[in-house]
């Protein structure tokens, strides 16, 4: 299964679910879906192989060591650049070479810019690594606790600060739509550096922004499961997403990756026959963009 524009191969994120946990009925059931990605966690080392095996690729797997690499304590710094150069040439000997990551720092106490300056000198140490191994960071800008590369700034910061072109972008609008970033304006600046995606999109509620805002929680409402009160994260095709020029904009700028559906839907996620109709459903929608 491609896209439609641009013929970028799609799969899904693995999750955590139980039916999830045995990668070998995973890859079994995507392959009969004519799904052609998976995307790994921190096991690329080893599970990377027994995907690209089966003739399947790996979209990416997640980086091993995250908050170690933002640490104020130079010995945990140095600790996680070991750890991760180890798994970056692990992975690559097995194929995997686009490692996932949010820039979360250990202590979400401290001044943003002084933990900004702990993530550019652990992550210029560690791109001669990826360079040397044709591999790749790829930022996702979950604006999680303390999150340093999930807005313009950060994304322009970091790519002018680790100019490394190992340094890039997983580029999810899910997350840019909630923070009311233009995700196409921010795509358009940001295309060569992309080398991953993320099928995931965000619905917006009008009415709870009226009733809520974003500033303070609800008293008697309930929020949207894998959301908030005015937004919620779905399925492509059912949030707001221009899936068709996401694609042009990476077809003319070259992007040669795959299109990775991941499943925070709250009308899907908690059954396997959910998660798995909601996976091919937002596949399918992708199809015909």
């Amino acid at each position: 299964m491609k896209t439609r524009t641009g013929g970028f191969p799609i799969g899904i994120r693995r999750g955590w679910s139980d039916w999830q946990k045995d990668l070998s009925a995973v890859i079994k059931w995507v392959k009969e879906s004519d799904l052609e990605v998976i995307d790994l966690g921190r096991d690329g080392d080893t599970a990377g192989k027994q995907v690209i095996d089966a003739g399947l690729r790996v979209g990416s797997v997640d980086f091993g060591e995250w908050q170690g690499m933002i640490s104020a304590d130079k010995a945990k710094r140095k600790d996680a650049i070991a750890k991760n150069t180890e798994y970056i040439k692990a992975c690559a000997k097995n194929g995997p070479t686009n490692h996932f990551l949010v820039m979360l720092p250990e202590d979400t106490a401290l001044p943003r810019a002084e933990n900004f300056g702990y993530l550019v000198e652990s992550f210029n140490e560690i791109a001669p690594v990826l360079e040397a191994n044709n591999a790749h960071i790829v930022v996702e800008g979950w604006p999680g606790p303390g999150a340093l590369v999930c807005t313009p700034e950060g994304y322009r910061a970091f790519f002018k600060q680790v100019p490394s072109k190992s340094m890039g972008v997983n580029y999810d609008p899910s997350h840019l739509i909630r923070m009311g970033i233009d995700p196409l304006r921010f795509l358009r600046e940001f295309a060569t550096r992309v080398f991953h995606v993320h099928g995931k999109d965000t619905e917006l509620n009008s009415e709870n922004l009226y009733e809520y805002g974003h500033e303070q929680p609800p008293t008697f409402g309930k929020q949207y499961g894998f959301g908030s009160m005015a937004w919620r994260y779905t399925i492509p095709g059912q949030g707001i997403t221009s899936w068709t020029t996401v694609f042009n904009v990476l077809k003319d700028n070259g992007y040669a990756g795959a299109v990775s559906i991941e499943l925070e839907d709250e009308n899907f996620n908690g059954t396997e026959a959910g998660e798995k109709l909601g996976n091919l459903q937002g596949a399918r929608f992708l199809s015909g963009c």
